[in-house]
């Protein structure tokens, strides 16, 4: 009997050994069986057509013709030798040509009997010719006769140096799928199969590697992207379910005199239906028993700050307190400006810890905060150091949440008996497909409408030779009181790029804007901060009308006063960038402006960036295409990707089986959550396999 399984080092695999070995796992990550059959091909070799000499095209295809070989010669170059056969068939002949391997070819190459070959043509002089062909006899192409479609794998340079070939790994999965084939298992339940109509595992598994018909195919690639995202659903699903039932948090009886004051009196416009939608959200979370563990999405300027503050007040009217921690002093700051201009009328303490707090003034706040005279506070990383320490924390909101890793949301938990709710806060949209896969077990609530009275930004896209018309639209801004910013992506001269740094642009908008009519800031990343600061508040209090700058101001500066954001050199930056710039402005009543400015060369890929901008202002539709140009690893940065390690599935191209896998994934954590029941074996069984490593960290979202 076979003792061998498929967690069977990959080593021991016959035709394998050693340094084969060691050569699969540097440069494939293949370190067991399992590994080799989750190994896809990444696309087919069609072996299903043989081509007569005579019907050959000029077009360098890949082709499979069946021939003999009449005579082998050896011909002298330059550099060494090429070897040559002449190949014929009943319609012609070619030549086959081989620069290596010299010894063992003429050794083994017969004449006069049946050969297939397949490969490249290359055609010179009126002769076909085909360079290192895969030959095979024809005795023996006929026992593989099954097979029209040959699998073609990955590869990498050091693989092919080492004879590890497209042939060879052909082999080492043949000879995997024959001896073990009988070991895979089914992984999903029966009514999932049939309700599905899916091609059994096993089958699917040989047909991914060697398909039987391109019918097969389809349903043995349908098949293992479903499992695939199915898994990751229900994973992601449970983690949820489970973080209800064993994660308390404090419950929140009733909504009382902070907050029905704040709404009755101090709240300054009339909230929109969508932030009155995500309030029942998160007021129906709150009352349960369970922690709070929402992820709050809205567009630039869509009002998540009031729907935070509202929240906040919640706590504080359950005797609890609460925290908003930023990534920036920066936008620490304005929040805290923001919150306590709000609160000052309702005997509500707000106070901001940054980096820059004196330590005096920390000395204060630490006492008020652990005796509960400080009701709210704000900040950034300093809250979570050790020394700060609350009286009863129930409620924290992290603004633009993939900016803080998961061990440092974690320090938020140890500051209480219970760990406080939850608002994870972002003004980047995710698109759909992509936030079912990195935040599945967080309950998503979306605030997809903009306040009343808020005009969208008008975009228009212009070449550099268009820069004097700009610039005329810059006087005509500021002639009406606005003010404008103007975006470089570099600060100086870089060797890759010819691109205007910022000190060259800031040059020539002082010759264009001169003083003393003028008045401009300017703010790059070299700056000190304090300098940062006094160049930012000069704006702000509308000392200069325009503000030279680089991304520093992508997120968090407000001046509703400002109307045109012009965007240098605009095919830099990304669609999710772009769009968080844009946002800058149209925070007013005015309407707003924002003009990309490129080289006359664009890429197809930069073209398509301009092309969204000036198309729409929905950052969700943004998003979607920005997550078709740059795959879901390098929108969300590499610390959030994996997750999205996806050996055959593919968020974009799959959304819908990604759709169709979460229906299916939540209907049996809703029917079974510890997939107990008799019909969830498989299922049971292939989820603990696949997550066996799951600690408490695993429910900090």
């Amino acid at each position: 009997m076979n003792s061998k399984t498929l967690q069977t080092p990959i080593v021991y695999l016959k035709g394998v050994g050693p340094q084969r070995a060691d050569l699969l796992k540097t440069e494939l990550q293949i370190h067991t069986f399992q590994d080799l059959l989750e190994f896809f091909p990444f696309r087919y070799i069609d072996k299903s057509q043989y081509y007569k000499i005579k019907d050959l095209q000029n077009n360098s295809a890949e082709v499979q013709i069946l021939g003999k070989i009449s005579s082998v010669k050896s011909v002298p170059m330059k550099r060494g030798k090429r070897l040559v056969a002449e190949f014929y068939d009943d319609t012609g002949t070619m030549e086959l040509v081989w620069f290596r391997g010299h010894k063992w070819i003429l050794e083994n190459l017969k004449t006069n009997v049946p050969y297939v070959i397949f490969g490249k043509l290359n055609y010179f002089k009126g002769t076909f010719s085909m360079p290192h062909p895969d030959i095979e006899l024809l005795s023996e192409h006929q026992q593989k006769s099954n097979v029209k479609m040959q699998p073609v794998y990955p590869s990498t340079e050091k693989l092919n140096k080492r004879g590890i070939s497209n042939k060879m790994m052909s082999s080492l999965v043949f000879e995997l799928l024959k001896s073990y084939g009988k070991q895979i298992h089914e992984t999903l339940s029966d009514n999932i199969i049939s309700d599905l109509k899916l091609m059994p595992k096993a089958e699917s598994v040989f047909n991914i590697h060697f398909p039987t018909s391109s019918e097969n195919l389809a349903k043995a690639q349908f098949r293992l992207k479903f499992e695939e995202f199915f898994y990751i659903q229900l994973q992601l699903l449970r983690k949820n379910a489970v973080h209800k039932s064993k994660i308390k948090g404090f419950r929140f009886e009733q909504v009382g005199d902070y907050f029905n004051d704040f709404y009755k009196n101090v709240l300054p416009f009339e909230l929109t239906n969508a932030q009155k939608k995500v309030l029942k959200e998160i007021r129906k979370d709150l009352g349960s028993n369970a922690q709070m563990n929402r992820l709050l999405q809205g567009d630039v300027g869509s009002g998540k700050t009031i729907v935070a503050l509202m929240s906040m007040l919640m706590a504080l009217d359950n005797g609890f307190q609460a925290c908003l921690m930023a990534p920036t002093e920066i936008l620490a700051t304005q929040h805290y400006e923001g919150i306590s201009e709000l609160c000052e009328a309702m005997n509500v303490e707000v106070a901001l810890l940054t980096g820059s707090t004196k330590k005096k003034n920390r000395k204060i706040l630490h006492e008020k905060l652990e005796n509960g005279e400080l009701h709210i506070l704000i900040g950034t990383h300093a809250l979570i150091e050790d020394k700060v320490v609350f009286k009863n924390l129930g409620f924290a909101v992290i603004d633009e949440q993939h900016r803080f890793g998961v061990a440092q949301r974690a320090k938020l938990w140890k500051k209480n008996t219970l760990p406080p709710h939850v608002l994870v806060m972002t003004a980047t949209p995710i698109p759909r497909t992509l936030a079912m896969s990195l935040y599945g077990d967080l309950d998503i609530s979306v605030i997809d409408e903009l306040p009343p009275g808020r005009k969208p930004v008008k975009t228009v896209h212009r070449y550099d030779s268009n820069r004097l018309k700009v610039f005329r639209f810059i006087k005509d801004e500021i002639g009406k009181g606005r003010q404008v910013y103007v975006v470089y992506p570099l600060i100086e001269e870089s060797a890759n790029f010819d691109y205007k740094d910022l000190m060259d642009g800031y040059a020539s908008i002082e010759r264009e804007f001169p003083k003393p009519k003028y008045q401009i800031s300017i703010v790059h990343g070299k700056m000190k901060p304090e300098d940062k600061a006094y160049e930012m508040d000069r704006f702000v209090q509308g000392i200069t009308q325009i503000m030279v700058a680089t991304t520093v101001i992508e997120v968090g500066v407000n001046v509703p006063n400002a109307s045109l954001m012009i965007i240098e050199s605009a095919e830099r930056f990304g669609l999710s960038q772009l769009h968080q710039l844009r946002g800058r402005v149209g925070r007013g009543a005015e309407q707003s402006y924002c003009i990309l400015i490129t080289g006359k060369k664009l890429s197809n890929e930069g073209r398509t960036r301009m092309e969204t901008m000036t198309a729409t202002n929905d950052g969700f539709k943004i998003a979607e295409v920005d997550l078709k140009l740059r795959g879901p690893g390098n929108l969300m940065g590499t610390q959030q990707s994996g997750i999205l390690d996806l050996k055959i599935a593919d968020l974009v191209k799959d959304n819908q089986i990604l759709k169709i896998a979460r229906s299916y994934a939540q209907h049996v954590i809703k029917a079974d959550p510890n997939f107990k029941l008799p019909e969830h074996k498989n299922i049971n069984i292939t989820f603990r396999n696949l997550f066996k490593d799951t600690t408490i960290w695993n429910y900090i979202s």
